[in-house]
């Protein structure tokens, strides 16, 4: 007998060695099935090989009685699947009491574009650009024109380091690498409006935050106190940025990524182009922007074409 517990941190080990999943990702498995661990403990089970299918079956509906969201139940049921799946090869149970139960399917969600007006918006609301500039606002600028400029996830902004930029920036023909989900790498270029907000960055305004923390990083991008930016505090000040440009939906920076996609396939680019430039292993996963652009262009038809009302 083994117990679930001990089952999970022997799952949670293999997708961390075997299948190179990055921390943030193995954090949100730990997250879910940990949740999957209170609902077994809930009906009595404490050991692997007492889950049984119908039991398996009932979870995503004992999430839907949490309150929780379908896109949520989704990801939970398929890291319970998973789990299963991998408990049944490794001979810890006799069967994958897990392999006919199926996510819900969530409606179609589109990804929040901005327009090209609110990005400028964006951008001057950083103050980056202007006469008497702060490094706070060097940095927000920086970030800004990077995430829009390269379409990158905010997770891959704040593991860049000084090192990994500078050659870059000195030779446009180079592209800068990323590193995605899974160590996923992929070479992405930078354009002269990123790369400027870069330098200026790097020359002006890091030096003046590097020297307030305890102790040196080589991270690119720096919060006030010199260290690390985090996701967190990135997603705190695009916010407070997007107040500041009179943008009134929520936005984060996924929203740039978001952007990014959207704009690209709206001026022209191959949807299988744009994949590779956002790294997704799948053009299932791209194609979402498609629908983004269709909508924009009956948007375009609706307000131009006499005969389209």
């Amino acid at each position: 007998m083994r117990a679930i517990q001990a089952g999970v941190r022997v799952y949670l080990d293999h997708l961390k060695a075997e299948r190179g999943l990055s921390p943030h990702t193995l954090a949100a498995y730990s997250r879910d099935l940990a949740r999957y661990s209170e609902y077994l403990a809930e009906k009595g089970m404490s050991q692997v090989e007492q889950v049984d299918a119908p039991t398996v079956a009932k979870f995503p509906v004992w999430l839907t009685q949490q309150g929780l969201a379908p896109a949520s139940v989704g990801r939970m049921t398929v890291a319970v699947r998973g789990f299963h799946h991998f408990l049944a090869q490794e001979q810890m149970t006799p069967s994958d009491v897990a392999a006919d139960v199926s996510p819900p399917v969530p409606g179609r969600h589109l990804p929040k574009a901005l327009s090209v007006s609110q990005v400028n918006a964006l951008i001057a609301a950083t103050g980056g650009r202007g006469v008497e500039v702060t490094a706070d606002q060097l940095c927000d600028l920086a970030l800004v024109e990077f995430l829009y400029g390269t379409g990158a996830r905010i997770s891959e902004a704040v593991e860049l380091d000084v090192d990994d930029v500078t050659r870059m920036l000195s030779d446009t023909s180079l592209g800068l690498r990323l590193f995605g989900k899974g160590g996923k790498e992929r070479i992405v270029p930078v354009g002269a409006y990123a790369r400027e907000a870069l330098s200026a960055w790097l020359v002006r305004g890091r030096p003046q935050l590097a020297p307030k923390a305890k102790k040196a990083t080589p991270a690119l991008f720096l919060n006030s106190r010199g260290n690390r930016l985090s996701r967190q505090v990135a997603f705190n000040r695009i916010s407070a940025l997007a107040g500041q440009a009179g943008i009134t939906e929520p936005i984060s920076p996924h929203t740039l990524r978001h952007t990014y996609a959207t704009h690209l396939l709206d001026g022209g680019a191959d949807v299988r182009v744009v994949q590779e430039l956002l790294g997704h292993s799948s053009v299932a996963t791209t194609q979402i922007y498609t629908y983004v652009t269709i909508d924009h262009l009956r948007e375009v038809y609706r307000s131009a074409h006499p005969r389209a009302l």
